[in-house]
């Protein structure tokens, strides 16, 4: 049972009314692997909020990832209207009143327009030596990445690897997100990281949430901080949270057990990242 009842029901009549509706943003099933990314313009930003999403290189692939566009656009549609639902926050809008969300590059400008920016099967990346120097650039002015969906230890130790090629670790050490942190109690109180894995695997499985077993039987949240104490990096690993946006409205049942968690946490997440 999610750990949020009011919000579970709150989420089941958007959705619900959103379907009725034949809200524009399409559903989790109606998405293919290969929808060309949205690439910012000078219109993109209005002021509401943009949920921006990293692209990158991979070097090797996960068995249940592809890359930069892991949950790619559903979640990327999805989230931002259930904020703007559930939250006192304005996201920015297409014309067709689809969110606006986009797809940045490290080397792109229009990524220092992206205050929140999230990465899902971060665990394949390969960043090149002009995407250390953006990144770094990125941070250095308040920037926020979230990194999401990446499983076992292989993935933890190259996302370690190329961060470090960041952020070196002797200045910025991984840490962990003390219970005493805002960051739990931003909208909703969240007292630990929720374990949500792909609906396939979930499907597959009949229920398991642990998509490589023993190895990734306990999620991980970690943290990176500058020198004011300020989040930087968020990383929640072993554990897919974007699913449960990406795949709101295709089964009730894992809407019921892992979306209201889901949302919470991200939720959580982003305006923690906003105003800190």
């Amino acid at each position: 049972m999610p750990r949020f009842p009011r919000l579970a029901a709150l989420l089941l009549l958007l959705v619900t009314a959103s379907v009725a509706a034949q809200e524009p943003f399409m559903w989790r099933g109606g998405w293919g692997r290969r929808t060309p990314p949205r690439y910012p313009t000078a219109e993109s930003f209005d002021g509401g909020f943009n949920f921006c999403r990293l692209m990158f290189t991979s070097a090797w692939r996960e068995p249940s990832g592809s890359g930069w566009n892991t949950d790619y656009p559903g979640a990327d549609l999805n989230f931002p209207i259930r904020l703007a639902e559930l939250s006192k926050v304005r996201i920015s809008r297409q014309p067709s009143g689809d969110s606006n969300h986009l797809v940045v590059k490290p080397t792109d400008p229009f990524l220092f327009q992206c205050p929140f920016l999230i990465a899902a099967d971060i665990g394949t990346v390969d960043f090149s030596a002009e995407d250390i120097v953006a990144l770094r650039d990125y941070f250095a002015k308040g920037g926020f990445l979230w990194v999401d969906d990446f499983w076992g230890e292989r993935a933890w130790q190259v996302w370690i690897s190329q961060l470090s090629r960041v952020l070196p670790p002797g200045e910025f050490p991984v840490s962990d997100v003390p219970p005493s942190s805002a960051f739990w109690r931003s909208l909703f109180e969240v007292k630990t990281v929720p374990q949500i894995p792909s609906i396939m695997h979930w499907r597959r499985t009949g229920g398991e949430t642990s998509e490589r077993g023993l190895e990734t039987a306990v999620p991980d949240i970690k943290a990176i901080y500058d020198r004011h104490g300020n989040m930087m990096v968020l990383m929640t690993h072993d554990t897919d949270i974007a699913d449960s946006w990406e795949r709101e409205g295709e089964d009730p049942e894992f809407f019921y057990q892992f979306s209201p968690n889901g949302y919470a946490f991200a939720i959580n997440a982003v305006i923690y990242a906003m105003t800190h």
